[in-house]
């Protein structure tokens, strides 16, 4: 077949062929496998196209798909939007979360639209929900935004300076959807063994209520020599796919895990709808920054949490 070949698996190809009734049509997607009889085009859907080489009228290689320009501010509200927190509660557009202290993000304030009140006066109803609930004052804000201005200029500061910034990463679908080296499972509910593999020690309290209180979750694991080694979180928000909690047992790091399991995660949210994908790493993370940056996710923004002490 002119212009494509086995050197090409991995990268995205446009194949004509002819269907049984003798029509032809096209199919763009990332080749799958290649040999003498058939090969595999895997479009963005995930969805796995099995051509017979005799069909095919004509094939060649083509670009990556290009990364195209993400709304910060929708994608802002869509991260909270894919990890719920255990309580909730509005002040105009702002988001109020509390989730017992587990989490940042599940306890402080997301600061996206107009609160419908003096800002002053929004900020002191925000003080008062997490007084009441025994949490320090938080809130997310957007490093560069006019609401973290805003919040520092009425006297909220840095609520962990030593710490570095979390950097909110996101890529097409598309890029990372690639055949895992390893056999992922998702699922739709975790088990105990998923949740002991998730974190080291105790689960805390909240974190089954937050984990699975997304619409549409589910939850990736790799088995190796008889027990779970790498874990996932993923959950659906329009055509977004959230990942978080990914973690690799340290006994099995470096091996390739940690990418599967986001692949795994891909090829689980296409069929329903995914198309792009995000995700969180804390800036001085280096081993998980050069993971995601390899399977082409990119910048969005980087956020700070404020307080007011």
């Amino acid at each position: 077949m002119s212009g494509v070949s086995p050197r090409d698996i991995g990268h995205r190809v446009v194949v004509r062929h002819r269907l049984d009734g003798g029509q032809a049509t096209d199919v763009i997607g990332v080749l799958e496998s290649y040999d003498a009889e058939t090969l595999v085009v895997r479009h963005a859907d995930s969805t796995p196209y099995r051509i017979r080489q005799t069909a095919v009228v004509a094939a060649k290689p083509i670009p990556p798909m290009p990364l195209r320009r993400v709304d910060v501010e929708q994608l802002f509200l869509t991260t909270a939007l894919g990890r719920p927190a255990v309580e909730t509660q509005y002040v105009g557009e702002w988001l109020l979360r509390a989730s017992g202290g587990w989490t940042g993000r599940g306890n402080s304030v997301l600061p996206a639209g107009d609160p419908g009140l003096p800002f002053s006066d929004a900020a002191k109803q925000a003080e008062a929900f997490y007084q009441e609930r025994g949490l320090p004052p938080l809130v997310l804000v957007r490093l560069g935004s006019p609401e973290a201005e805003e919040f520092r200029r009425h006297g909220w500061t840095d609520a962990r300076p030593e710490q570095a910034d979390p950097l909110v990463l996101h890529t097409t679908l598309d890029h990372v959807n690639g055949v895992p080296a390893y056999e992922v499972l998702v699922s739709d509910r975790p088990d105990a063994e998923w949740y002991e593999a998730a974190f080291e020690g105790p689960v805390p309290a909240a974190a089954p209520t937050v984990m699975e209180g997304a619409p549409r979750a589910g939850f990736a694991s790799v088995e190796l020599d008889g027990r779970i080694v790498a874990v996932g979180r993923g959950s659906m928000t329009g055509h977004w796919l959230g990942v978080d909690a990914v973690r690799v047992a340290p006994a099995y790091r470096r091996r390739g895990l940690a990418t599967a399991v986001l692949q795994g995660l891909a090829r689980w949210a296409g069929p329903l709808g995914g198309r792009r994908t995000y995700l969180e790493v804390v800036e001085d993370n280096a081993g998980a920054l050069a993971t995601y940056t390899g399977l082409g996710y990119v910048e969005a923004y980087r956020y700070r949490y404020l307080t007011k002490r």
